[in-house]
């Protein structure tokens, strides 16, 4: 007999960014439409909402205005309309200004918003939870509960208390089970149940392979006389050389500029490091102005969905569905998803209640399927589905302007006769004999650091005493198949220091794994050339804790 106490509800989300706020508000919006009771709870497994939330961010309120449509006047953070565009060409100490003209008109970015992620996310949930929306921040779902016709029949939180090897701890409780007539997962980036969900039925076997891009985010206090609100700039070129991303730099509300860098990880050299070409982007002489007198106030990196609209998977199962980044909804061009991430939750929960008000519960909801097939985030995705994987196949040079004809045909109405084909990310990993290292430039303390100094800022912490959730398939492989193939590539595409070769010039090289710096990117999960590391949610509550992110 299970330990677990449980409790009923109609609708369970797990997660509490974007896309399960949005969920959780259009069901009960529409449930009071239909005269209909719906009990809707949400799961975070970050110490409070926002608490895991990292975007850039440039917002289209797009999904908001549906959802919401009175939002401008409920004391949104959202208060600062794009006012300039910027598209620099680096060189390493040059900068070209990319003609906006040139780019059809849904890549300009009218109407828009800079904003806090974290922070509209925080508002989001004050706004679910007047609709009577329950949120239980601090626990992480960690296991998917299963009716006896195989259909989803909820999650469980995982227990708290339990010691590093396995014993429960004087401070053990039970996790919770709740149960759902629909679960949706809206975890984010490569979610963890989300990912078994995919494998177990299948949702991805008619779709192209999910990839993946690294962001690493700074906030930084600039000198007022630099500040200009509303002005975004993104950045493609310098730093990186045989690797494709760029850079964005957003000026935001209070003087504040939320800066970062994104590397594909489609990337062959294992000796490239995202966090520290990030640093090196910094120290670019058009960059290193405006940050020059300022003060970095926050650190953060977080894993992107890359695919696009040939890599969503089917996005329902019997029980449940997809929405969010769990799926995959990223407008990589544009450089935004949280409206479509909204949009997606939105016409799921529409399709939920509809299945509950028919007493259909239980069933798949084709109709969320079916909705999002004929939706403007599907139209949206689909004409900009061959960009990246232009850019990939034939380099920033002429795959920009390829990419560029493409959209431009695809607006104007000339729909593409094909799709390009994607590739993991973790099949590009060159050995180490046929790559070139990388000298980094040492941190200045000032406009570049280093890790551990970063990871600090990003008031990460976990239970030290608590099974590692950086969880390896074979122990073995990091040191005998990793080491001498590629070198380890760990030590570099983890953002916080978290895996370490200890005494790799002796004769006994030992893997470390630090799992108090992890700050949930999942770029572990997704790069290691030997798939050999599965992220798995740690205790609720642990992790970062994005003040402003």
């Amino acid at each position: 007999m299970s330990e677990r106490e449980s409790m009923p509800y109609d609708l369970v989300i797990v997660g509490g960014g974007p896309a399960g706020l949005a969920a959780a508000i259009r069901a009960k919006q529409a449930a009071a439409d239909a005269g209909l009771e719906l009990s809707v709870c949400i799961l975070e497994k970050g110490s409070e909402i926002g608490a895991h939330i990292l975007s850039g961010a440039v917002v289209d309120p797009r999904a908001l205005d549906e959802l919401i449509p009175n939002w401008r006047d409920l004391d949104s953070p959202m208060t600062v309309p794009v006012t300039e565009n910027h598209h620099w060409i680096l060189t390493a100490d040059s900068k070209r200004e990319f003609p906006h003209w040139l780019m059809p008109p849904f890549m300009n970015n009218k109407g828009t918003y800079t904003v806090s992620l974290g922070n509209l996310c925080r508002w989001l949930a004050g706004q679910a939870e007047a609709l009577g929306v329950e949120i239980f921040p601090g626990f992480a779902a960690a296991e998917v509960l299963w009716n006896d016709d195989g259909s989803v029949k909820g999650v469980a939180t995982g227990d708290m208390g339990i010691a590093r090897d396995g014993s429960r701890k004087p401070s053990w409780t039970p996790g919770l089970e709740l149960h759902a007539k629909y679960t949706f997962f809206a975890e984010g980036v490569r979610g963890h149940l989300s990912k078994q969900l995919i494998r177990h039925f299948e949702l991805a076997k008619d779709s192209q392979p999910q990839i993946y891009g690294i962001g690493i985010k700074e906030l930084w206090d600039i000198d007022p006389a630099k500040h200009v609100p509303g002005r975004v700039i993104h950045s493609q070129g310098w730093p990186l050389d045989d690797a494709n991303g760029g850079g964005f730099l957003y000026h935001q509300a209070n003087n504040q500029v939320a800066l970062g860098f994104v590397t594909w990880l489609n990337y062959d050299n294992p000796y490239l490091s995202p966090f520290d070409e990030m640093q090196r982007w910094k120290t670019h002489p058009a960059i290193r102005e405006i940050l020059e007198g300022g003060r970095r106030v926050a650190y953060g990196a977080r894993a992107i969905n890359d695919g696009g609209w040939q890599a969503v998977p089917k996005l329902t199962f019997p029980g449940g569905a997809l929405i969010g980044c769990s799926a995959g909804f990223v407008n990589v061009p544009r450089i935004k998803g949280s409206h479509t991430a909204m949009k997606s939750g939105m016409m799921a929960a529409e399709a939920a209640v509809e299945a509950i008000l028919a007493q259909r519960e239980g069933d798949e909801l084709v109709a969320y399927g079916q909705a999002y097939k004929k939706s403007w985030v599907s139209e949206e995705l689909k004409m900009v589905r061959n960009v990246l994987p232009s850019v990939e196949k034939y380099g920033n040079f002429i795959g920009t302007i390829m990419s560029g004809v493409q959209m431009w045909m695809e607006y104007l109405g000339y729909e593409l006769p094909w799709t390009m084909k994607l590739k993991p990310d973790y099949k590009y990993m060159k050995r180490k004999g046929d790559a070139k290292p990388i000298d980094y430039p040492k941190p200045d303390g000032v406009i570049s650091f280093d890790k551990l100094t970063s990871v600090f800022l990003s008031n990460t912490n976990h239970e030290e005493d608590q099974p590692i959730h950086l969880t390896l398939k074979d122990p073995s492989v990091p040191i005998e198949v990793n080491l001498p193939m590629y070198d380890e590539p760990a030590q570099r595409y983890c953002p916080a220091g978290v895996y370490e070769v200890v005494g790799a010039d002796t004769d006994a090289p030992r893997f470390q794994i630090n799992a108090q710096n992890c700050v949930h990117c999942k770029t572990c999960d997704i790069k290691d050339p030997s798939q050999n590391i599965n992220w798995v949610v740690p205790e609720g509550g642990g992790g970062p804790n994005y003040p402003n992110m």
